[in-house]
């Protein structure tokens, strides 16, 4: 037996923290897990029973686009450790950014700041080596940066998803092939590199939690702007938009609210007390959100009901308004945004509505005000609800191993370090208007909402027309639309053995042919007559 003198295997890296990384990969799976199943079994299961099939064969393979786009060049154009201007610089995990250079504010800084050098993430020393971020600059990660790549990719992954809920019931198949990868690109990196990725909006201040303004407000406005440019649905399906399964809606309304735990809980990227803040924040606005829509159907509305539907609207009300701030305000705040979001949408839903442009533009699940109002509004209610002492990372020592060490004997001493200042550390929170009577981080939420929403429509509308230019129309011919998924794909959800007909794909491979049932194979009582 040899001896090795000096050293031992191990599977840890000095930086990684075992802890740390699990957190992430387990939040990351639960983002995931909000896509696929969640939000195609919610989406196809609200739509009609013709639509199901291209509802989960458009939310499948967006998920594989984004994937493969990520990890091909999305991931370092929204994230890279280089901005294209050059303003952003990672070299050996240092952080060096042109604010420091005494251009903040000004046109040049803008530019240097608006977006990363795109480039692939996939070989061994990118995969295995500790990840970094420009927007990370306090404490560095302590995990890889496989890690890093694969949690950022689920929410990029899951905003075009969202969206497709506005353009749903019509658009070819082949069109929302060419939008994903092509609006991933150009809308979503940019705004996740300005806001998340150490760019412009960052450094200017403009704060995002988890993604109220990159994925919600985007996904709600340029869903809009998408269902605009195609047109609407047939006027039987908008007069017939029944669901055809509200328990399986159930199922995955459920998935996508639990699944928030860690969409919120996984973005202090370290298995900290904030985490478990913003996941406890996340459900108090959830719970008033269901609670808020569903009292407001029952009292304001002509039928006077609760409505399950209008439980789930609160739900995601709920969810995404509480999503730009969820590790930034303390419970009373959450119940508040929750509240104030979910208002602000039934509002929009029932009056909003009917007035122009939103009564002139078809967007089937009202994409634009459960996430576009919502994302809006709760990134703005940040700047009034922010509590300074909901600290995301505060001050202490480490011992050689690493360990935190208490700076008192008392818990109580080890919570007070934690919270303050010193001349080397300072916490991180955010001061909200409520608390400190200051509208500075109010006007920096404001200026970023105006950004994400301008980018979003016009580049959105650019691409769709492009689009409809290369595919002449991004629309289906209504002989196709009043057919739908035997149409488009050769299957159905919910075929019904006596009338369908079948048009080879699946069905053909199953041994069934157009218009017939499968033979069954004969009995013994069959033979015998």
């Amino acid at each position: 037996m040899i001896h090795l003198i000096g050293a031992v295997a191990i599977p840890y890296p000095s930086w990684l923290n075992p802890a740390d990384n699990t957190w992430q990969l387990t939040a990351a799976t639960f983002v995931g897990l909000m896509s696929l199943p969640g939000l195609a079994v919610l989406y196809a299961s609200l739509v009609p029973k013709k639509w199901a099939v291209n509802v989960l064969a458009m939310m499948f393979v967006g998920f594989s686009l984004v994937l493969v786009e990520w990890f091909l060049w999305g991931y370092k154009l929204g994230f890279g450790s280089t901005s294209l201007g050059g303003g952003v610089n990672i070299i050996h995990g240092a952080v060096t950014q042109t604010q420091n250079a005494g251009t903040t504010g000004t046109f040049q800084h803008f530019f240097e700041n608006f977006i990363g050098k795109p480039g692939t993430s996939m070989n061994s020393f990118q995969e295995l080596g500790q990840a970094a971020s420009a927007a990370n600059t306090a404490i560095p990660f302590h995990f890889p940066s496989a890690t890093l790549f694969y949690f950022q990719f689920v929410f990029a992954a899951i905003t075009p998803l969202l969206f497709l809920g506005s353009v749903l019931g019509r658009i070819k198949f082949l069109a929302w092939v060419l939008l994903v990868p092509l609006w991933s690109t150009f809308v979503y990196c940019v705004d996740a590199f300005m806001l998340w990725g150490g760019g412009y909006f960052a450094q200017e201040g403009a704060l995002d939690f988890s993604g109220g303004y990159v994925i919600h407000m985007s996904a709600g406005v340029s869903g809009f702007v998408a269902a605009w440019v195609i047109g609407p649905r047939l006027l039987r399906d908008r007069r017939h938009a029944l669901p055809n399964n509200l328990v399986m809606a159930a199922v995955g309304a459920g998935i996508l609210w639990l699944g928030w735990n860690g969409f919120n809980g996984g973005d202090p990227y370290y298995a900290g007390a904030d985490a478990a803040a913003a996941v406890i924040n996340t459900n108090l606005a959830t719970a008033v959100g269901v609670l808020v829509w569903m009292l407001m159907d029952a009292w304001f509305t002509k039928e006077r009901k609760p409505t399950f539907l209008g439980g789930v609207n609160g739900m995601i009300c709920g969810l995404v308004g509480i999503t730009p701030c969820a590790g930034w305000v303390n419970g009373w705040g959450a119940m508040a945004v929750g509240a104030i979001c979910c208002v602000v949408v039934w509002v929009a839903w029932n009056y909003l509505s009917k007035v122009p442009p939103f009564s002139k533009v078809d967007d089937a699940l009202g994409v634009v005000y459960t996430h576009g109002i919502a994302g809006l509004f709760g990134g703005l209610l940040l700047g009034i609800f922010a509590d300074p002492n909901m600290v995301e990372t505060g001050c202490g020592r480490l011992s050689g191993a690493g360990q935190v060490l208490n700076s008192a004997a008392s818990p109580l001493g080890s919570q007070a370090q934690y919270l303050s200042s010193s001349a080397h550390c300072s916490p991180f929170g955010v001061q909200g208007l409520l608390y400190t009577g200051s509208a500075h981080q109010l006007w920096e939420q404001f200026r970023a909402a105006v950004w994400v929403i301008c980018w979003s429509a016009v580049v959105t509308f650019i691409l769709m027309w492009l689009i409809k230019l290369v595919l002449r129309g991004a629309k289906y011919k209504d002989e196709v639309l009043e057919v739908g998924d035997l149409g488009i794909h050769g299957e159905e959800a919910f075929p019904d053995e006596e009338f369908a007909t079948r048009t080879g794909g699946a069905f053909a491979l199953a041994g069934v042919g157009e218009g017939h049932e499968r033979n069954p194979e004969p009995t013994s009582s069959d033979e015998g007559s």
